[in-house]
């Protein structure tokens, strides 16, 4: 039995099978340790992927070699983009999954994984040398296993991705117990093992919805919610989506069921006392949208099926730990839910989690070289932020057995270095859910050009397989040639406008001009045309440039359509690049991990506190910490310089 490891990932939730599988990409040996094999990848709450602002990060995740967007396409039954009203720099991609498919699809593909071991178990402590993790000890669990009976694991790096099973607890009315999830057991090993080695735990809860069945379900007295005609795939992969797509259906509370809810909400743990931690604001349970919106007579509800061979449909929107009975009502109050039954009741749980200002950008401790966080450990919620975080930690913990440099995404590069910076720099005070308002830079972070943005930076770290990367290429070539049809063409007739039409692409082009070429004649230019192009444009069969960029665009259509969208947006980056440019700069002065804030002369003695607990990594992210002035960076540049020319 093989117990040595260059990478120990822990725990089998969206942020341990990305940082597992980011792991074995770059050539670690690494080890999954789960409670349970066939748990591996489940959706525990919502069957869905992605959603605005998630939809980017699992685009980023499948740009850099991940696999939840493959996952999602793989098992979709309902795909909708989000936000279409809107510009495309905030549309977001979501699919319904088949919650049992996806997580077998998961599960298949880590099993076809070279370099990857899954062992069933819980890890009861970890081990540090020096300051360093150098494995941890595992309870092995399953059949022919004595309980006792305990495996020692070397690693040179460890990931936690534990989720909501440390020290977990379930609420459900007034009865309460231990468990990670529904039917799954709590772990408390692994919290007394991080707070040995020095780091702080908190507690953090979530709610969940009740399940119905769906034949009792009456959808003739529901709205139905359809996907969309053309499904728009996850993964860059995909060229395009065949699938069945099975309708979701809305419903809505009404006054009777505010009325029980209001009566009977001193029974809901987080009214009676038994529940006093914080929970994610953006998504309030139902006791608490009744009383935040009294003004509303009715909140939606969306019903949505958890697969194709289940008959589990999930109440999204009614979030809520209400006793068993007040759950009876409040369903067989609202119109075509009558006779509904509810095959699970909605709880909550409440879970340890490790202030993440605990870890640098590459999300490793900082009281251990080698130990890693990502997921819900860190604060967060969704399986697209912890899967992102895990893809991050995989990365980082296979290159510091490789001794290649760390893998951070900036700001300006991706939703996922948003949520890491801030994370890291701001901390938190309830559960973290990405939405496109927390990025300054969200006109170019765009779902769409997610693989222009990232495919590069996966595959120098070895995480882009060279099928992926052969089809990026091939489409880049492509959108090079459109782009300079688009800038050496001169316009003949209404042929370019007529084309894009029929193409569907949407780039809010006005009324071309005769005479101009067809960059031009949209609202901003994608690229500066050279002299050279200006007398191209002069001699080119405008004709034949149409019909070879209708070509392109059929047989690329989300590389040439992600161009289009850059010339609807080129006027206001150029806005946004000029007011970030000052910020630019210092993002790319790095400040030594070992600096001692204390020899800092004139840094504020609140300003040295807080940098030394946070340890950014540049002056930049110094400057987004709570309480640091523009002034405090001025001295501590002032500093770096003079020690840089010593």
């Amino acid at each position: 039995m093989d117990n040595d490891f260059d990478v120990v990932v822990i725990g089998g939730g969206h942020a341990g099978v990305e940082a597992a599988w980011a792991a074995c990409g770059m050539g670690a040996r690494t080890a999954l340790v789960t409670l349970a094999a066939d748990t591996v990848a489940q959706m525990s709450c919502n069957p869905a992927i992605g959603g605005v602002g998630k939809g980017q990060i699992v685009r980023e995740i499948d740009a850099l070699g991940g696999l939840m967007g493959q996952a999602a396409d793989a098992t979709g039954i309902q795909f909708r983009m989000l936000n279409r009203s809107k510009g495309p720099a905030v549309w977001g991609p979501r699919a319904q999954s088949d919650r049992h498919a996806y997580a077998a699809w998961v599960q298949h593909a880590l099993a076809h994984r070279h370099h990857l071991t899954v062992i069933q178990g819980e890890v009861t402590d970890i081990h540090v040398q020096a300051n360093r993790v150098v494995g941890v000890t595992v309870r092995q669990t399953g059949s022919g296993i004595r309980d006792s009976e305990s495996r020692r694991l070397s690693a040179k790096s460890v990931v936690i991705t534990a989720g909501t099973f440390m020290n977990g607890h379930m609420f459900l009315g007034d009865r309460s117990w231990d468990g990670g999830r529904i039917d799954e057991p709590a772990v408390s090993g692994l919290s007394r093992a991080l707070q040995n080695l020095g780091l702080t735990l908190g507690r953090l809860r979530t709610d969940t919805c009740p399940r119905l069945a769906a034949e009792t379900i009456d959808y003739a007295r529901c709205t139905p919610q359809h996907g969309d005609t053309t499904p728009t795939p996850f993964s860059f992969l995909t060229d395009r989506l065949d699938v069945r797509q099975l309708p979701c259906h809305l419903a809505a509370t009404n006054p009777d069921v505010h009325r029980a809810i209001r009566d009977n909400a001193h029974r809901a743990p987080t009214r009676s006392g038994q529940l006093q931690s914080a929970g994610p604001r953006y998504c309030p349970n139902i006791e608490t949208k009744i009383e935040r919106f009294a003004d509303k007579n009715a909140h939606p509800l969306f019903l949505e099926p958890e697969g194709r061979s289940t008959h589990w449909v999930y109440v999204n929107g009614l979030t809520t730990s209400l006793p068993e009975d007040v759950q009876e009502y409040v369903i067989h109050h609202i119109a075509g839910l009558e006779r509904a039954t509810i095959v699970r009741f909605g709880y909550a749980i409440e879970y340890d989690y490790a202030p993440p200002t605990q870890l640098r950008a590459t999300l490793e401790t900082k009281v251990v070289a080698g130990l890693f966080l990502a997921g819900q450990v860190n604060g967060t919620t969704g399986y697209e932020e912890a899967a992102a975080q895990g893809l991050v930690a995989g990365a980082n913990a296979a290159a510091q057995t490789t001794g290649r440099e760390e893998f951070v995404l900036r700001r300006d590069q991706a939703y996922i270095g948003v949520m890491i910076d801030d994370l890291v720099t701001r901390g938190i005070t309830e559960p973290y859910r990405m939405f496109t308002s927390r990025s300054e830079h969200r006109l170019s972070l765009r779902a769409d050009n997610a693989d222009r943005r990232l495919t590069p930076l996966g595959r120098a770290i070895g995480l882009v397989t060279d099928d992926r990367w052969e089809k990026f290429a091939t489409d880049q070539t492509a959108l090079a040639e459109a782009r300079t049809i688009l800038h050496t063409t001169r316009r003949r007739g209404k042929t370019l406008w007529e084309l894009l039409q029929r193409t569907g692409t949407d780039i809010g082009l006005s009324a071309f001009e005769d005479g101009k070429s067809f960059a031009t004649a949209s609202p901003c230019c994608v690229v500066e045309r050279s002299t050279t192009q200006k007398d191209k444009a002069r001699s080119n069969d405008g004709v034949t440039a149409e019909c070879r960029l209708s070509q392109l665009t059929n047989e690329h259509p989300r590389a040439i359509e992600s161009l289009f969208f850059d010339a609807r947006y080129d006027g206001y980056m150029i806005r946004e690049r000029q007011s970030l440019a000052m910020l630019a700069d210092l993002e790319h002065k790095l400040i030594p991990r070992d600096l001692d804030y204390r020899l800092v002369k004139s840094l504020r003695h609140e300003a040295r506190e807080r940098l030394a607990a946070i340890a950014p990594r540049t002056l930049a992210q110094a400057l987004r910490v709570s309480g640091i002035t523009p002034a405090d960076i001025t001295v501590l540049a002032i500093h770096l310089a003079k020690n840089s020319k010593s």
